[in-house]
């Protein structure tokens, strides 16, 4: 039995993924809705959508869809979720959650009273270096994990200043200033992703960005933010600690890998950067780059990704990595792209199925909550000169 779908936003992301679910056998039709309706007419007719919507509260109160995948502004997240969840969708979100507190307890509260499925596509927690270190903490391969690093480094000169101005209009140096911190999954996901705890305080420290060209300036900014790149060091639940860097402006080739992670323990430890990952233990190491690399699905001068920047191409085009074991995807996946280190194929197959067997997806409301809110905390914290504060936890979804 297949359910309905409708796309929130018709921007550089969504296309990728509106392909996806439209091959995936447990989706029927697939519709589209944008702010702007030729970008939604637009990727409708290229990817051969059911049809489109002339907004979204249209689309919300249409019989003909049953979920709702979204696609926004960073900051647009939270609320709309809402209303999908209110309406009676089940809503797949692109990261973050939300940007506060009480939005992310809203999102909670209201998953489980109506018992909705929702997720948040998360790509980290399908990141090779994610999964490589998830499976060999389950076997204990770490021994006790102590301490851990995720980093989301990706400079605003590689792809964001256009992607940002495709986005954002003729105001777009406002919604570019968007904090670093507030937008934690890919750096936090990436490591709890694995670990399996959660973060209970956080010390954050912000820099000052220094380009003077209105992006991070306090008084261009809707979001009042000045940094452009902040550090954060977590404690977590059962002993142990995690630093993630978030920056912006940052001499790193992050077109290569824009995502990186370390995890140590008492028998092993395993390093990534941007060319190559090592697995070390007490008795020496071993090189374990092709065990992480995706091999490339999709030309970077394919012709559907014209509209993105060069330096962003790489995003959508990685397939999956020797370590992904794709034997419960689809085989209609088999010959599409894939993207952001072969995690695309199973996001879109988390949700599909958790949808169709009504269960939980990897990533829900409760994990989502836990990759989210300690950027939201650490923000703050770098706000308030790298004070020590408490990161709230909603617990562990229902029969978990």
């Amino acid at each position: 039995m297949t359910f309905s779908l409708g796309i929130v936003g018709a921007g550089q992301f969504s296309g990728q993924f509106a392909k996806l679910f439209l091959a995936h056998p447990g989706v029927g039709d697939v519709y589209v809705t944008d702010l702007l309706p030729e970008r939604a007419e637009r990727l409708a007719a290229d990817v051969g959508l059911t049809g489109t919507f002339p907004s979204y509260e249209a689309m919300l109160a249409s019989e003909a869809v049953d979920a709702v995948a979204v696609f926004t502004q960073r900051w647009t997240h939270g609320p709309l979720v809402l209303q999908g969840l209110s309406a009676g969708k089940h809503v797949y979100s692109a990261v973050p959650m939300a940007i506060t507190t009480e939005e992310i307890a809203a999102i909670i509260d209201a998953v489980r009273e109506t018992g909705l499925t929702y997720m948040m596509g998360e790509t980290s927690q399908y990141n090779p270096a994610t999964v490589h270190a998830r499976n060999q903490i389950a076997e204990g391969a770490f021994g006790r994990i102590f301490y851990a690093e995720g980093d989301y480094v990706h400079d605003m000169d590689l792809g964001f200043y256009d992607a940002y101005r495709y986005s954002g209009g003729e105001d777009w140096k406002a919604t570019a200033s968007y904090p670093p911190l507030l937008y934690p999954t890919h750096s936090v996901g990436g490591v709890l992703g694995a670990w399996g705890t959660h973060a209970v305080s956080v010390s954050a420290i912000g820099v000052v960005d220094e380009r003077g060209d209105g992006v991070f300036d306090k008084e261009v900014s809707r979001f009042g933010n000045d940094f452009s790149n902040a550090t954060a060091l977590f404690e977590v639940a059962g002993g142990g600690s995690f630093r993630t860097n978030e920056f912006r402006r940052v001499g790193y080739p992050s077109h290569i890998r824009e995502s990186r992670f370390r995890f140590f323990g008492t028998e092993a430890s395993m390093e990534q950067l941007a060319t190559v990952a090592l697995w070390q233990d007490k008795n020496g190491v071993k090189d374990i780059s092709e065990l992480l690399e995706p091999k490339p699905t999709l030309s970077p001068d394919d012709p559907s990704l014209q509209h993105i920047a060069p330096e962003l191409r790489a995003a959508f085009t990685s397939g999956s990595a020797p370590v992904h074991d794709r034997a419960r995807l689809p085989r209609e996946f088999d010959e599409l792209h894939n993207g952001h280190e072969g995690s695309h194929h199973f996001l879109v197959d988390d949700f599909v199925t958790a949808v169709g067997t009504r269960t939980l997806p990897s990533v829900n409301a409760w994990v989502a909550a836990r990759y989210t809110l300690p950027g939201i905390v650490a923000h703050e914290s770098a706000r308030q000169g790298g004070a020590r504060l408490e990161i709230p936890d909603f617990g562990d979804a229902p029969g978990v």
